[in-house]
């Protein structure tokens, strides 16, 4: 196996989804020989846990990823790739571990700045396109033991339908339809942290993949985010949906290889 492939590669999924939403992409690049995990954040996909009853905050959210990361030899480096709201625990492993991390892929993910805020791009976002989330409906909920709250959501079929996975097949759709769960966007908690540092998650080269149909996070927004946040590198990705990684397995494959293979050497 040759150094590229070896280089291993984390995939990391977007809100009320899980590991099982790279499925496609896992046994492509594993066939090809790669090294490739996909990971369920908390409260996400198989992880047992519950929000809120388990899951209070992001960094609770996230900790998996972080968790991972931690037992990476420091003399190893790994190729991190996001989805949607992914998009920000990339980035917070990226400030946590820049020295870790050779690249991280944004694959029509959010993608904070070092500016603002991380809350910045979702207000961005809603401020842009009202209307993509006019029918999602979030729910406030007490944290059990504490007089605060969160807003949770799940993503209903008709959602899925229109503005997710348009592009896939009934049978990927059925499958989401079957596997979402509750989760949030924490956007109190994250409106009130600091943005992400230059010198950790400034400092780590970014690729961004565009999703050229995407409904939910259009072209034209994930064009605005990385004029606010410039990359190393823009990909896209024609006739991708939001979930490319089932729309377009194939094409988003031989986008991270070639990532892989440039990074490695």
């Amino acid at each position: 196996m040759s150094r590229s492939q070896s280089m291993r590669i984390i995939l990391v999924h977007g809100s009320c989804h899980g590991a099982w939403c790279w499925y496609k992409v896992v046994s492509i690049l594993r066939n090809q020989g790669y090294e490739v995990t996909a990971i369920d954040l908390a409260a996400c996909g198989a992880d047992p846990r519950r929000l809120p009853e388990d899951v209070t905050n992001f960094d609770d959210y996230s900790q998996p990823l972080i968790d991972l990361i931690s037992k990476v030899p420091d003399d190893e480096k790994i190729i991190l790739v996001g989805h949607m709201f992914g998009g920000i625990s990339l980035a917070l492993a990226m400030d946590k571990f820049p020295e870790k991390i050779a690249v991280a892929v944004f694959v029509s993910a959010m993608m904070p700045d070092t500016n603002h805020p991380p809350s910045y791009i979702f207000d961005q976002h809603f401020e842009r396109s009202p209307e993509t989330y006019k029918d999602v409906e979030f729910k406030e909920v007490i944290i059990p033991g504490s007089t605060n709250a969160l807003h949770i959501t799940c993503l209903d079929p008709k959602f899925l339908a229109t503005s997710l996975y348009q592009n896939c097949t009934f049978e990927d759709l059925t499958l989401a339809s079957m596997m979402m769960r509750p989760t949030s966007l924490f956007h109190e908690e994250l409106s009130k942290k600091s943005a992400f540092s230059k010198e950790g998650y400034g400092s780590v080269d970014k690729i961004y993949i565009v999703c050229g149909d995407d409904a939910s996070i259009s072209a034209d927004f994930q064009r605005w985010m990385i004029q606010n946040n410039p990359v190393r590198e823009v990909m896209e990705i024609n006739g991708a949906d939001d979930m490319a990684m089932l729309s377009k397995p194939k094409e988003l494959c031989q986008c991270i290889a070639g990532i892989v293979d440039k990074y490695a050497k």
